[in-house]
């Protein structure tokens, strides 16, 4: 793990000295012109008359109070790094310090720095800006094998040269002699490391001691940077872009040219990780794949042969990144599938992975709230939804959600309809087709995805799927997957295996694409992922008949399909039309929750036609029931406290009153799930990450903390919490139950008050916050609920918002908080 974040200190003030000018010597070195500046050093071009040559020199700012030590340890590094050699990396000729001015001493390279490049085109070209961040690499990979670590990369010390060609400068050196702490201080706590705010990694934010992974995570932040034409930490104030830094997972701009794949995504999502140990683990891994997505695809269209598949997947693959809402889907698929494939991963980071989309959020929650999920009353949080469907049940869910969430609106919206309604149909077949419950989900989603081919491609290429459904369809028609190859030059089927990948979607799941051949079995497989083939094709089969034939003709070709798989499933075939009248009324209740409307006289409505052997379709749950008496829950422990309380103009307090209704429907709606969950067999850790949940969603928290009693070192310190960067901020928490110095969160829990603060800012607040909380969580507002037994504290709730003012609370909202915290101390209770 991260050390915990102790950010450093802004810089102070340089050290006043004379401003160089035109004419002057420093050393041996008559300056010439300014050839460039900065708020650190300004860099001039100089003739060097011993060797009679043009070099730079870069005079760099000291701080104020760097000893002799200090600038002759910065000389030494200087003296080390000018032994570095290659092509990309601009050489140290000398360094020295004249009359208190440290300087270095250059090769003189004509171009311009990247800083000035991006500031004059902005974004540029993925191609182009990936090959110069190979050039950057390749100078981070010799230095890191000479033990240099270079500390401060970032666009102005990049130097693109007349070729064209990308070189770095300041290996190691510059940032030494910004450093202004005494010797005594550094061996007292971390070392900073140096670096430039905005490019900083998370542990040199940290004062951590450098490492190569520093510089890999600067060199992400630098294409990004490359890629999307703005600085991807844009903060003025430098703790702040320190403090995100270190606190939260960086996302990527979703605008980084239309050839910045999900594949070049990739690459840089894993060199933003905030742990360095899923970093790239050398600068050689970054660049090899970097140059491995550099690799233009060369296998014609037209080559169907076997070699030339992946070739073929990954032509398809880039026209359909340059749709502007691939990326995101891809991301979203992958980030789902990632979560579930990890063995460190939890229930806790789904739910917080699900909860950063509040559409997949609110979809989700509908969908489990429906006949098909609903377990004795409504559901209203992710982690009540996780823990009755179970994690790989929501995991499918998830997935299946981001897939059709971002496939729709389009101009063949008709036929686009049909075919998400007729993916939807056969998995919920495959539900019901399943003797055994708990494959259900898995095989709901392995027919879903059996057609992923076919489904991209009316998406994403309408008129090739015009094609494939003419010769399909014409007077000499022919198979589906030879239309495919025909058209596209490969199958649907394998087409979609190929996406799947590229997306890791589960073996399973890849498994189920490739539809099985031959006659059906005779009993059911033995193997798992056999089984959920067999029902995946049936299902689809059975979709598609119920889809593309009229209604009179329907029933018999389901009987013919019933009689020709209901022994390879393990059922008789009767029992198949039940599952698929059942299975037709559960689509009908899937499409209200999710919203999906088709023409009443489509071939699509067909699908959603219930009645028969199935009756009448079951009513959707509302989400928001009434809450119930607070009798039973109410242990209240102290009055509710405003601490630096902002006014509250007319125009805020009508605005909250708009707002109060729907905070106060979703906390009521969070209450009543707790309780129906505490009336069965719960799990403690459950039913406060439901309560969390509840308040974080409600309220709009940036973050949200639980805090328990360790008895041990008779505090209470973090648990687990919600919102960006909250697993770092959680292990910051360590609030004293008997500190020999009072501080606020002491003062709260031994009291037992409920405080709201407001301003975190103000004077009498401030001066009372502790040191852990200032230098690794520092919210502008935030809220405290302690938990008490017996009159002492044995939890804490902790949420707080980014703005200043930004938390207010009507009397409605405080009640409905109350008796989610009072829910808390019910369960320990209950649980003890």
């Amino acid at each position: 793990m991260l050390p915990l974040p102790t950010f450093q200190n802004p810089r102070r003030p340089a050290a006043a000295l004379p401003e160089p000018k035109v004419g002057d010597s420093i050393g041996r070195f008559k300056l010439q012109r300014l050839i460039g500046q900065g708020g650190q050093a300004t860099v001039w071009l100089a003739f060097d008359p011993r060797l009679e040559r043009e070099v730079a020199i870069k005079l760099l700012r000291p701080e104020q109070g760097a000893d002799a030590a200090l600038v002759a340890q910065w000389l030494q590094e200087a003296r080390s790094v000018s032994r570095l050699t290659h092509p990309n990396i601009i050489p140290v000729f000398e360094a020295d310090v004249e009359d208190q001015q440290p300087y270095l001493v250059f090769e003189y390279v004509p171009g311009q720095t990247l800083a000035a490049i991006l500031h004059q085109r902005g974004a540029l070209p993925p191609a182009e800006a990936v090959g110069l961040m190979v050039d950057v690499l390749e100078a981070l990979a010799a230095a890191h094998a000479a033990g240099i670590v270079h500390r401060d990369l970032k666009p102005s010390n990049v130097l693109v040269d007349a070729s064209g060609r990308a070189r770095v400068m300041d290996f190691g050196i510059a940032v030494r002699v910004h450093d202004s702490e005494a010797p005594a201080a550094r061996a007292a706590g971390p070392q900073a490391t140096g670096g430039t705010p905005g490019y900083m990694s998370p542990e040199a934010a940290t004062g951590a001691p450098p490492t190569p992974a520093m510089d890999l995570f600067s060199a992400a932040v630098v294409l990004t940077e490359m890629l999307s034409g703005r600085r991807l930490i844009d903060e003025r104030d430098p703790w702040r872009a320190m403090q995100r830094v270190a606190l939260e997972d960086l996302q990527l701009p979703a605008d980084l040219g239309s050839e910045a794949d999900d594949g070049l995504r990739a690459i840089l999502l894993r060199g933003l990780m905030r742990d360095p140990r899923q970093r790239h683990p050398s600068a050689q891994v970054f660049r090899d794949e970097l140059k491995k997505w550099q690799r233009p695809v060369t296998t014609p269209l037209a080559d169907v042969g076997k070699d030339s598949h992946s070739g073929t997947v990954e032509f398809l693959l880039r026209r359909m990144r340059h749709k502007s809402d691939f990326p995101a889907m891809s991301g979203s698929i992958m980030r789902i599938q990632s979560i579930s494939s990890s063995d460190r991963e939890s229930v806790a980071t789904l739910t917080n992975e699900i909860l950063k989309d509040v559409a997949l959020t609110n979809k989700l929650l509908r969908l489990v709230n429906t006949a098909q999920y609903a377990r004795g009353g409504p559901i209203s949080t992710v982690s009540r939804a996780v823990t009755l469907v179970g994690f790989n049940g929501i995991r499918n869910m998830a997935l299946s959600l981001v897939l059709l969430e971002h496939m729709q609106d389009k101009a063949h919206a008709n036929l686009l309809k049909e075919e998400f309604l007729r993916s939807l149909m056969a998995g919920a077949i495959a539900i019901e087709l399943s003797p055994v419950r708990s494959e259900g989900e898995e095989a709901f989603l392995g027919a879903m995805f059996q057609n992923l081919g076919r489904l991209l491609t009316e998406y994403y290429f309408p008129e090739e799927a015009r094609a494939v459904r003419a010769l399909t369809g014409g007077k000499e028609p022919i198979p589906e997957d030879s239309a495919a190859i025909t058209v596209l030059g490969i199958s649907y089927e394998q087409l979609g295996v190929g996406i799947s990948k590229a997306w890791h979607l589960p073996e399973s799941i890849q498994h189920c694409i490739r539809k099985p051949t031959g006659p059906a079995p005779a009993t059911p497989p033995k193997e798992l992922e056999d089984r959920l083939r067999w029902i995946a094709l049936a299902s689809n089969e059975m979709a598609d008949a119920l889809l593309h034939t009229e209604p009179r003709a329907a029933q018999a070709r389901l009987t013919q399909l019933g009689q020709r798989y209901a022994r390879g499933i393990g059922i008789d075939s009767k029992a198949m039309e039940v599952a698929t009248q059942r299975a037709r009324e559960k689509l009908a209740e899937l499409a209200r929750a999710m919203d999906f409307k088709v023409a009443p006289d489509s071939p699509a409505a067909r699908l959603l036609q219930t009645g028969g052997n199935g009756g009448a379709t079951p009513q959707t749950v509302t989400l928001h029931d009434p809450v119930p008496g607070e009798d039973g829950f109410h242990d209240s422990v102290g009055s509710f406290e405003l601490h630096a309380t902002q006014p509250v103009t007319p125009e805020q307090i009508a605005a909250l009153a708009q707002e109060s209704q729907r905070v106060a429907e979703m906390l009521a709606a969070g209450i009543q799930d707790i309780t129906n969950a505490m009336v069965e067999d719960f799990k403690l850790s459950d039913i406060l990450r439901m309560i969390l949940e509840t308040m974080f969603r409600a309220m709009g928290f940036r973050q949200i903390v639980f805090c328990m009693r360790d008895a041990k070192r008779d505090a209470l310190t973090g648990r687990f919490g919600l919102g960006p960067g909250v697993e770092r901020i959680v292990k910051s928490f360590h609030i004293p139950l008997h500190p020999e110095k009072s501080n606020l969160f002491s003062a709260v829990c031994s009291k037992g008050v409920d405080t709201m603060i407001s301003d975190a800012g103000a004077t009498r607040v401030a001066e009372r916050l502790p040191d852990w909380y200032r230098d690794g969580v520092h919210a502008s507002s935030f809220l405290l609920l302690p938990l008490m037994l017996k009159g002492a504290p044995f939890g804490l709730i902790y949420a707080d918002k980014g703005e200043l003012g930004e938390l207010q609370l009507g009397e409605k909202e405080l009640a409905l908080l109350r008796t989610l915290r009072n829910q808390a101390v019910m369960a320990f209770r209950q649980s003890s």
